[in-house]
């Protein structure tokens, strides 16, 4: 028996009925030979962990546009907290680790740079229809084309918005996501100076906690009490009801904070320019992106250019194309 087999032997002792086990796999869009040492669920996480889409997360925006402070969160960071967090309720529900560990890596491929204010103008010079989730699905199957299992890619499509996955593993992705961003985003918004935790209401604070951690201990084992040896994932309806209430929060007064937010048209204009520079000039993208023209529209593939970017790159890119350089004299 190979270690993959003996990983999927012990799935079936061990894990909970309502666990997904790797066995009963959809598969992949193209059929690979078996590894003898990990199963298809671990092949994933380790295909995305070596794509070029995550390492760029480090260098993309969570919340605060290209912030100076190296303590607040990036795309990386952001996800790393989601897994870590996805990780811990798969495990104490005796759901599938390895499934849920693989989706939480991938679920923020796709996103923009500049975080929402990068999807927002996405929405507005491309498509209104743009998401970043199903622009993840994209960069997996098509830009880098990971040949990631269905399960994994079902995941990472259904980890916003309204539609729920079709595993409980998928279904953490969007809870551990949420509990992730609220807190980590409090945490920012208190170091950038744009609250303070006594802004936020006192009975929030009474509920899920004053501290960082022991709001989301709190909220994490709400989700494990409520989900024991349940056919659902679901948070107790207390803590739900105050995290959605703190979240509501976090809009008003940080996401739409003047202050928090004040480089987010800059941002915008500039997306827009270079969106309109490339769907004038396409074949001076990389080719991985221009290569896609036979097959898809112009503004199709600019829109996967932008959305792969990273804020760094997005400003030396601008830079390079729009700011003038120092004119030397030639002797």
């Amino acid at each position: 028996m190979t270690v993959s087999e003996l990983f999927c032997q012990r799935e079936k002792t061990f894990l909970s009925e309502y666990a997904f086990k790797t066995a009963d796999t959809k598969g992949r869009d193209v059929a690979i030979k078996p590894c003898p040492n990990r199963t298809e669920f671990q092949r994933d996480r380790d295909r995305i962990i070596h794509s070029k889409s995550f390492r760029r997360l480090m260098h993309k925006t969570q919340v605060f546009i290209f912030p100076q402070d190296e303590h607040f969160r990036t795309r990386m960071t952001h996800t790393l907290e989601v897994t870590q967090i996805a990780r811990i309720i798969c495990r104490a529900l005796r759901l599938n680790e390895d499934l849920v560990e693989a989706a939480a890596l991938g679920h923020d491929l796709g996103h923009t740079p500049f975080g929402h204010s990068g999807e927002f103008a996405m929405q507005k010079f491309y498509s209104p229809n743009f998401r970043h989730y199903e622009q993840s699905v994209r960069v997996v199957e098509k830009l880098e084309n990971l040949n990631l299992t269905w399960e994994v890619r079902d995941a990472i499509l259904n980890h916003s918005g309204e539609n729920e996955a079709s595993t409980l593993e998928g279904r953490i992705i969007k809870i551990a996501d949420r509990i992730a961003y609220i807190n980590h985003d409090i945490d920012d918004a208190v170091r950038g100076g744009i609250i303070s935790l006594d802004d936020i209401p006192s009975h929030l604070l009474k509920t899920l906690g004053r501290g960082h951690g022991e709001r989301i201990n709190n909220m994490v084992s709400a989700v494990i009490s409520e989900s024991m040896d349940k056919p659902y994932v679901k948070m107790k309806a207390d803590i739900w009801e105050a995290t959605m209430e703190l979240r509501s929060f976090l809009f008003d007064n940080v996401y739409k904070n003047k202050k928090a937010k004040e480089e987010e048209d800059k941002a915008i204009e500039m997306l827009r320019i270079l969106f309109e520079y490339f769907v004038k000039n396409p074949k001076e993208m990389p080719e991985v992106y221009y290569k896609n023209l036979e097959t898809e529209t112009v503004e199709r593939c600019v829109c996967d250019y932008i959305s792969s970017m990273t804020d760094r790159y997005a400003i030396d890119l601008f830079r390079e194309l729009y700011v003038p350089g120092m004119w030397r004299r030639k002797i």
